[in-house]
């Protein structure tokens, strides 16, 4: 399965907040923010972070293509 943050951008709108204003509310880094851009995966400590800062659900699964 791949991971999307979509959910998690959205929300971002939604609070009208910046990704630098979620790092400094989570206390994750810019390299873990940077890694949620790109879809990649990050610890679920990370995650964590940010559901708690939030106070929401930001993750899903999303099955994999086949060629």
């Amino acid at each position: 399965m791949a991971v999307s943050y979509k959910k998690l951008w959205k929300l971002l709108i939604d609070k009208d907040m910046k990704k630098k204003d979620l790092c400094a509310a989570a206390g994750i880094s810019h390299a873990s923010m940077a890694k949620l851009g790109k879809n990649e995966n990050v610890t679920t400590d990370v995650l964590v972070k940010i559901c708690t800062a939030l106070q929401c659900d930001i993750v899903e699964l999303v099955p994999e293509k086949s060629n």
